[in-house]
């Protein structure tokens, strides 16, 4: 990487909900001298230092010469609908992300950031977290699992055929803030569910489901950890994620609820069937493999990053929820915000 002088950072996926906070880091950040921001549509955001390009990834030749000079890749594109079409969403996550790879490589670009998840870990604990040498095969039946284990994979064979290119690889827990929450609930809920559900008020009841243990992350705070990333000489997979856990007890705090004991089959068949009615974009078979995702540990990142998230999980949650009941948006076309009746 050039430490001579001001980096030049390209960023994919440069609009969504990671996105916006990197660039946004970037633009404020004096060590960086220019931002190129890819995206399939250009904003009219115009942060300082930043150009856009239109990129669509899944076109083979999309990137052309726009990695020319550039110090360093940060991968975040990513389709997550229509999760009812896996083909496409491979074709655009895996195909398109091969595509960036070779680019990366055949214009010499130092160093490669790759946004993995924690999705792409094999089934694991719920009582204990793990640390970065989890075996990351994901949950089969899930699409975005199965694409992003396939890209660790990929990433493999990278690094053993070219050791010049520094990889990094960023595995965070769900990604929240107040920003995207509108595009957030397009992509998991969908348009049926309202922003105002999630007053406290609305939800007197919360099914408590087996299993149902998750991390969860501020964007501000994984962005943090991109920048820092980006600054460093650190190689290899990262876990990021905020304390404490989430489980039903805690959501139940948040909205003064009461827990019902739900069976975890019975909410998969209630998913499903809301699934097979076209009710909701997200598909049985992610709720499955939420279910057996392993808690994290996060001390590799702490050590050879120095990261900490500023926000705490539940801090995090609070601000999505707030986006959730006003229907707020960002300055990009996929955070969009959405009309709350």
């Amino acid at each position: 990487m050039n430490t001579a002088s001001a980096l030049r950072i390209a960023v994919t996926g440069a609009t969504g909900n990671v996105g916006t906070s990197l660039v946004g880091a970037l633009a404020e950040d004096p060590r960086v001298g220019s931002v190129l921001g890819m995206a399939r549509r250009v904003p009219d955001w115009s942060p300082p230092k930043t150009e856009w390009a239109a990129v669509d990834l899944a076109a083979e030749d999309a990137l052309g010469d726009h990695l020319h000079g550039v110090d360093a890749v940060v991968h975040l594109a990513w389709r997550f609908q229509p999760t009812r079409n896996p083909a496409l969403t491979w074709r655009t996550n895996v195909l398109g992300s091969l595509h960036l790879f070779r680019s990366v490589l055949a214009a010499g670009v130092p160093t490669l950031v790759h946004a993995s998840s924690v999705a792409a870990y094999s089934p694991g604990p719920k009582d204990h977290a793990v640390d970065e040498s989890w075996p990351t095969h994901g949950w089969p039946e899930a699409a975005y699992c199965r694409e992003k284990a396939y890209l660790e994979r990929v990433l493999d064979a990278v690094e053993q055929q070219r050791p010049e290119t520094r990889i990094v690889r960023m595995r965070p827990a769900f990604l929240f803030k107040e920003q995207s929450a509108s595009q957030q609930r397009r992509l998991f809920a969908g348009r049926f569910v309202p922003g105002p559900l999630a007053r406290p008020e609305r939800l007197p009841l919360l099914p408590d489901i087996p299993g149902l243990r998750v991390q969860a992350l501020h964007t501000d705070d994984a962005a943090e950890a991109y920048r820092l990333a980006l600054h460093s000489d650190a190689r290899g997979a990262f876990n990021i994620a905020a304390q404490p856990p989430l489980d039903a007890e805690t959501l139940a705090e948040l909205f003064d609820a009461r827990l019902v004991r739900m069976p975890s089959q019975a909410a998969r068949s209630t998913l499903a069937a809301a699934w097979g009615l076209h009710l909701v974009p997200a598909s049985p078979q992610l709720f499955d493999a939420v279910l057996r995702l392993p808690l994290m540990d996060c001390g590799r990142a702490r050590d050879r990053l120095g990261w900490r998230p500023r926000h705490t999980a539940i801090e995090t949650v609070e601000e999505l929820l707030h986006g959730l009941r006003h229907g707020a948006g960002g300055p990009t076309s996929p955070l969009a915000g959405s009309k709350v009746g």
